[in-house]
């Protein structure tokens, strides 16, 4: 199998598959996650607002997904509960209960969060910073993700079991000859592979169908709609743990989320886009759109100098009319045969839901070559890092067994990479032995982890996908990791991406 794209649809089908004893190749023409999948407002949940739309199915399969998801990965995950103020002019409150009531009851087949209440925003601790007019709110939950994290670690785990993932390659073209697919592959150096496949993956997201047109040269493909949502990150506008989920008057929501200890996120849009998707960027229009939803609720007023770091994704929908918002964020998967070898077509999709979407499409291929490889990644083990039980009971372990190490580092690498923190430390024994040290609280032993071990390669990589290092180092110090990075990637001997070797070959 060659899975072209490196998103979290790409990475889930390629573990999926490896774990049912298929040979898989992964293909993705930049770093890992590096667009419409480090670029979501970082929830796991069912999708409240969905519901006004109807689409129940999607609901439910998505809060199953959610249960799933955090008990993967838990040092990537954790439940928030978020609060919904209330106001009577877009939504009555009995409507707003009942939407909550359903969305308990949707999931109540595999919940392990809290249920839904009303609550008194004058008393309850969430009102603080809320202007004194929302009197009264809604608690529920959800979860969060790290999401860039969550691709990475499908990729990871995908590699152990022998797949064979390479980053910053571009398949630039393919065709059949004799029931195979044969693909020509593009290194980030400019040379040149060969593979052959029995089975093709288009999971290249926002360029799914260019990938039809262009690459395979079909002339006919679904119409993909392209969305794009953006993102503000803001200094921490209030205290406590709580999110907020705002309904705004053009009955869009933005959520405001407690994000990296010090900061809040604002987001999303929802606006259509027809541009490049690589160079999807917030436009004055969102970031005015924005302000104003974070100055409609709470007393602290911001303005778009306030903003610390903003980002943008292009997700990619089926086209069904209606407004961006309201567009189904359900996938599609297509077999096509015709051609003499399979190719399998992913479209939309949601993060929440990239597990089950992997499951089925690798069902589908299965089932195209006869072959009794029953699904298991609902039930399997989590993922890399993830094999722990009680965060709190790890972090007091390694208090012990590394005394030297502060406690906010060792808080941030359990929330990174959970257990895989003790082949990051090595033999370390000291703080000197993590080496250079590039800014925050980010050290050589890391940087070189994250090379080694998750296809860091840039400085961005590390800075704005495996970790949020990006909001808290200094242009000096992003300068010093990048010419580190440049040398180490090439005395570590993982530059030369053109190595292909093993599964999928």
């Amino acid at each position: 199998m060659l899975i072209v794209g490196g998103g979290v649809n790409g990475a889930g089908i390629a573990r999926d598959a490896v774990g049912r004893g298929l040979s898989v190749l992964l293909c993705e023409q930049d770093d890992l996650a590096a667009h419409t999948s480090s670029a979501s407002t970082k929830l796991i949940h069912g999708g409240l607002r969905y519901l006004e739309q109807y689409e129940f199915r999607l609901v439910a399969k998505a809060l199953a997904e959610r249960e799933v998801i955090l008990r993967l990965a838990p040092h990537i995950t954790w439940p928030l509960l978020f609060v919904l103020p209330h106001e009577s002019h877009l939504r009555p409150a009995w409507m707003i209960r009942l939407g909550l009531l359903l969305y308990d009851h949707l999931g109540a087949a595999h919940r392990t969060l809290a249920d839904s209440k009303a609550v008194d925003l004058r008393e309850h601790v969430s009102g603080a910073g809320l202007k004194s007019s929302y009197r009264r709110g809604f608690v529920y939950s959800d979860g969060w993700v790290q999401d860039a994290r969550l691709v990475v670690l499908n990729a990871m785990d995908a590699e152990r079991r022998g797949a064979k993932i390479l980053v910053r390659t571009r398949c630039i073209s393919a065709k059949v000859e004799d029931g195979r697919w044969v693909a020509v592959l593009e290194h980030s150096g400019g040379k040149r592979e060969v593979v052959k496949a029995r089975m093709l993956v288009n999971a290249c997201g926002p360029w799914a169908g260019s990938f039809l047109g262009e690459v395979l040269g079909e002339q006919e493909h679904p119409n993909l709609r392209l969305v794009k949502g953006s993102h503000i990150v803001l200094p921490r506008l209030f205290e406590h743990d709580y999110a907020y989920l705002f309904q705004q008057p053009d009955r869009r929501i933005v959520f405001a989320i407690p994000y990296e200890a010090d900061y809040t996120l604002i987001g999303t849009t929802d606006v259509d886009y027809e541009g490049d998707p690589a160079a999807v960027r917030i436009d004055d229009e969102e970031m005015r759109y924005l302000c104003e939803a974070v100055n409609r609720y709470f007393t602290q007023r911001i303005q778009p100098s306030d903003v610390v770091w903003s980002y943008s994704g292009v997700r990619p929908l089926l086209d069904e009319g209606g407004s961006a918002s309201s567009v189904s964020r359900d996938y599609r998967i297509d077999l096509d045969t015709t051609s003499g070898a399979a190719l399998l077509n992913v479209f939309g999709g949601k993060i929440t839901t990239y597990r089950r979407l992997a499951e089925d499409a690798v069902d589908c291929l299965v089932e195209e070559l006869e072959l009794d490889r029953p699904a298991w990644t609902e039930d399997g083990d989590p993922l890399p890092g993830g094999d722990f039980a009680d965060a709190e009971r790890m972090l007091d372990t390694w208090s012990r067994r590394w005394p030297w190490l502060p406690a906010s580092l060792a808080h941030r690498w359990l929330r990174h990479y959970g257990t895989c923190t003790e082949t990051l430390l090595g033999e370390a024994r000291c703080m000197q032995d993590l080496g250079a040290h590039f800014g925050g609280d980010l050290y050589r032993a890391e940087v070189d982890y994250l090379i080694r071990n998750e296809w860091a390669r840039r400085a961005e990589d590390i800075l704005w996908r495996r970790t949020k290092l990006g909001l808290r180092v200094d242009k000096p110090s992003i300068e010093k990791l990048e010419r580190y990075m440049h040398d180490a990637v090439q005395s570590l001997g993982v530059a030369d991406e053109s190595k292909i070797q093993g599964a999928g070959a």
